[in-house]
């Protein structure tokens, strides 16, 4: 069914959720985001668009507020507008009409043409309403006459109801990614802005306002993400004229610096997409959307994510040949199916102060170039990957020295250093070409299976250098990264490529549609990975994202923990192992391989399942699992990341599971049994195959088991095989 019919009101469905707006006005007006109301006639849409108009106020426009999809003045909109451009300095007031609607015939997307013939601009704004209830939206701004057109603002918002009244979005730092912080919703403005030229170790992440007290599991949520990896702008707004969809508005866009988009007449600037959330059962639901969207992309990963093995922490840059490979036999017996050389390779690299941007291979360090060392690999059946840093360059290098002008800064000389480096400038079409020649041909002769791009710094007086002067170059270095990743993946079809950014500081649906897994944090301590894991997955289902085992005393945060905790940590991911392996004896690598054969086991489960997570009584234990989406078979992790003031948990439902089958419940204790606070664990846990425990669904979701109350670092593995 079209979306559009003769009442004006357009319909979009999918998923469980719809949108809907009343394009009779001069600007279509949304009425509707949430939860799918049905199929509607001509009639049930004219009568749904009656009820969308409030009272008129005293003290306001003579025409009642209606909330267009272009918020401005124009329709007595007084909050921050949603698009602001301008001509020699002078900021234009638009008066749009709606010109063109194109509406899907499934009624799962829309297309509106605004225009503004007397300032000369035009604005397209798409929307399309997914299987998985994702709602993708996009704008389009066009000089269509006169000087040169400024746009300092194209954002896009969609309405919220009144009883959305809490605010949750995400800050954090470099090894404490994504940390949640969360508010009431008051009149004005919540305003988010990153300004690193990268999504940014504080980005919002995922922003969402929802009803009083909303979990993992319960309350109604409407959520936002901006698909851009570099500035952004998030806000919620409430004017004070009252509650509801006429005066709450979410919504977000690229942040503009002074100048940086001029349009001449028939030029165009499209912003990044922005992606809208509904969710009527808390945030797993709007993880449970974002996971099924991502995974019905064409180019999404499907074969098995093999199990990595990083050199960082195992060598750092001690690059010995000898030591490399001894690594590499180690991780072989452990059963690691992916090789990756990280930082330390290339000219002069010794430590972090020099040879960025001299990519290639160090003669001192390789003598014979890497041709042995990547045999080595082929021969135990392994991928091989390599680290770059292609955005950035050391000033102590061959090519900063020989091309000072490369480098991203104004005319007045290089800002800031920071990791002794600075950014190469990548929107230089010389300086592109060099990198992407480099790359090329280090992929094509090894035949290099992986890529771990990182990005270890923020920009910082991110100015280009041009003949009228400095230029704002914050947009252009983030599509110049975008068109080196695309035109290396061109190159090299099967090449896969891990967007790292000092840790997890790039992580966004825009780097992801050029890139095959995240790296989730710096930080491989599994106590602060935990929370750092739970919450990346909001938006990313755990194929895509890198967690690995790291070394028992961790670098980052001097922390020493059990080799299991560290284990079941980075199962629900994708996993690999950032540790020394030739230190560990024998014991503890046959504990790494009984580890790599569970991985192995469970990763179709956890790569292709429902993720999910229980609402418990503190936040000092996390349970979450993964639900295989017949309900056939299921994962869960208990981790206790501190002490609770609880003696113990009692029954815990179990979220998820197929209330209408029984399931076999067993703990697998393969890489170990956790300590418990109690004398003893619950009577549960020591079931076994001669005597298994055997519950019905309704009774595992509706009143749970008993947890273990778990000593700190600790955690338990818990799978449910249904039986019937």
């Amino acid at each position: 069914m079209s979306a559009l019919n003769e009442s004006g009101v357009v319909v979009l469905r999918g998923g469980g959720a719809s949108l809907i707006f009343d394009a009779t006005g001069a600007v279509p007006a949304v009425i509707h985001w949430g939860a799918d109301l049905g199929h509607l006639d001509d009639e049930a849409r004219r009568m749904l668009a009656l009820t969308a108009v409030p009272a008129q106020l005293n003290a306001a426009p003579d025409v009642p507020r209606v909330f267009g999809i272009l918020p401005s003045e124009q329709t007595g909109w007084l909050g921050r507008p949603g698009i602001a451009v301008s001509r020699d300095g002078y900021q234009l007031t638009c008066r749009f009409s709606t010109t063109q609607i194109s509406a899907s015939p499934e009624g799962d997307s829309v297309a509106f043409t605004l225009s503004d013939e007397e300032n000369g601009v035009r604005v397209v704004a798409t929307y399309a309403l997914s299987m998985q209830g994702v709602i993708s939206a996009q704008a389009s701004v066009t000089s269509i006459a006169g000087s040169v057109l400024s746009v300092e603002r194209l954002s896009l918002s969609l309405p919220l109801p009144s009883r959305a009244t809490e605010i949750l979005d995400f800050s954090g730092k470099w090894i404490r990614e994504r940390s949640p912080q969360r508010q009431q919703l008051a009149d004005g403005i919540h305003a988010r802005e990153t300004r690193r030229g990268k999504t940014g170790s504080d980005s919002p992440y995922v922003m969402s306002a929802g009803t009083p007290g909303f979990s993992h599991r319960t309350g109604e949520v409407w959520s936002m993400h901006i698909a851009w990896s570099g500035d952004s702008t998030w806000h919620v707004e409430r004017l004070p004229e009252g509650a509801g969809a006429l005066t709450t508005s979410l919504g977000g866009a690229e942040l503009l610096r002074t100048g940086e988009v001029r349009l001449h007449p028939g030029e165009t600037y499209a912003t990044s997409t922005i992606m809208f959330v509904w969710s009527g059962n808390g945030l797993d639901g709007i993880r449970s959307r974002f996971h099924a969207h991502l995974r019905a992309r064409p180019h999404h990963p499907t074969s098995p994510r093999p199990l990595t093995l990083n050199s960082w922490e195992a060598v750092y840059f001690d690059h010995d040949y000898e030591t490399l490979t001894q690594l590499i036999d180690r991780a072989a017996e452990v059963g690691v199916e992916r090789f990756v050389l990280d930082d330390g390779w290339f000219h002069a690299r010794h430590d972090d102060t020099a040879g960025l941007g001299d990519w290639w291979i160090d003669p001192l360090t390789w003598p014979q170039g890497f041709g042995q060392l990547v045999a080595h690999v082929r021969k135990h059946n392994m991928q091989f990957g390599l680290w770059f840093e292609p955005e950035m360059v050391n000033l102590d290098s061959d090519t900063a020295r020989a091309h000072p002008d490369w480098v991203l800064a104004p005319a007045s000389g290089v800002g800031l250093p920071a990791r002794s480096q600075h950014v190469l400038n990548l929107a230089n079409h010389d300086a592109w070409e060099y990198i992407l020649g480099f790359m090329d041909a280090l992929i094509a002769e090894h035949a290099i299976d992986y890529i771990k791009w990182d990005h270890n710094r923020d920009l910082v007086e991110a100015s280009r250098q041009t003949s009228d002067g400095d230029r704002a170059g914050t947009r252009d270095q983030t599509l110049a990264a975008y068109a080196l990743m695309d035109e290396l993946r061109r190159r090299h079809p099967r090449l896969e490529i891990e967007s790292c950014a000092g840790g997890g500081g790039r992580i966004d649906l825009g780097i992801l549609e050029r890139t095959d897994r995240v790296w989730g944090s710096d930080c491989n301590d599994p106590v602060e990975r935990q929370v750092i894991q739970q919450w990346t997955t909001l938006l990313i289902p755990p194929e895509l994202m890198g967690a690995h085992i790291g070394e028992p005393r961790a670098h980052t945060t001097k922390r020493t923990t059990e080799q299991s905790f560290r284990m079941t940590t980075a199962l629900f991911a994708h996993s690999g192992i950032e540790s020394n392996l030739t230190k560990f004896a024998q014991p503890e690598i046959d504990i790494f391989r009984t580890w790599a054969d569970l991985y192995k086991e469970m990763r179709s489960l956890i790569h292709s399942g429902v993720a999910v997570n229980a609402d418990l009584a503190d936040d000092a234990a996390v349970l979450h699992g993964v639900v295989a989406h017949d309900g056939s078979h299921a994962l869960f992790e208990l981790a206790q990341v501190r002490t609770s003031s609880l003696g113990q948990y009692g029954r815990v439902p179990i979220p998820g599971l197929d209330p209408d089958r029984q399931y076999q419940v067993r703990v697998r204790f393969d890489v170990g049994a956790p300590m418990s606070q109690s004398f003893t664990h619950p009577a549960w846990m020591l079931a076994g195959e001669s005597d298994p425990l055997i519950l019905d669904g309704n009774a595992l979701t509706v009143l749970g088991l008993p947890l273990p109350s778990l000593d700190p670092q600790q955690a338990v593995i818990i799978e449910f095989q249904r039986v019937t």
